[in-house]
């Protein structure tokens, strides 16, 4: 048996060690682009689509890179940091997010298939759930729906989002609820996990949460 000296042991390193530890070597920063670039990726898509989000993804680690010297170490998971960025950048988006919704309803309605340029991901949770909640969705102003798509396509629990945005936990409750209250009133009463599956859109993320690294 060939022994290799140096190789760690035990449980991997949490994200707060990796990113302490690449203060003094950057390239240990890309143990954190492996764990988290898909889970990014997958949420830009739900919002701005495949195409732009191939470059915000890269440009939310990009900034985390610059940052991660002012990342409070005490959060061993990096997961609620990197989402807030990513939240950040897409807002420079959010009228084409909105348009997506609309069209992707729209494409429903007319039962003609959207193009790329129109359509929602299909990996992602607001592309399977129907035009009606397309609509509803966009209708929702931007903070109730930052939060919203956080629960409900990246996974965080209601703490992890207020770390993300940077705002009170009650924040986070009250426009979560405000935003399910929303969807249910366009949708005529009706719950949207009834009909259209993503039963996280109105409510917890329960077993569907991401397991964080650390």
């Amino acid at each position: 048996m060939v022994i290799v000296l140096g190789e760690p042991t035990g449980p991997p390193a949490t994200d707060a060690e990796v990113i302490e530890r690449s203060w003094a070597e950057p390239e240990l920063f890309e143990a954190i682009f492996r764990r988290y670039f898909g889970r990014i990726h997958h949420y830009l898509a739900a919002r701005v689509g495949g195409k732009i989000a191939d470059d915000l993804a890269a440009e939310v680690f990009t900034t985390a890179f610059a940052q991660r010297q002012r990342y409070d170490l005490a959060r061993d998971c990096a997961r609620p940091w990197l989402y807030g960025i990513a939240t950040n950048l897409a807002g420079t988006y959010r009228r084409q997010e909105q348009r997506r919704y609309r069209a992707l309803a729209r494409a429903h309605a007319q039962g003609v298939a959207p193009s790329d340029e129109d359509l929602v991901a299909e990996r992602v949770a607001a592309a399977a759930v129907g035009p009606a909640l397309a609509v509803a969705l966009a209708r929702l102003n931007s903070g109730d729906r930052d939060v919203l798509l956080l629960v409900a396509v990246a996974g965080l629990d209601n703490q992890e989002v207020a770390q993300s945005l940077g705002i009170p936990y009650g924040t986070v409750c009250s426009r979560l609820s405000r935003a399910r209250t929303r969807l249910r009133d366009s949708l005529g009463g009706t719950n949207p996990a009834d009909s259209y599956g993503p039963s996280d859109i109105v409510t917890p993320a329960g077993g569907r949460k991401e397991q964080p690294h650390g």
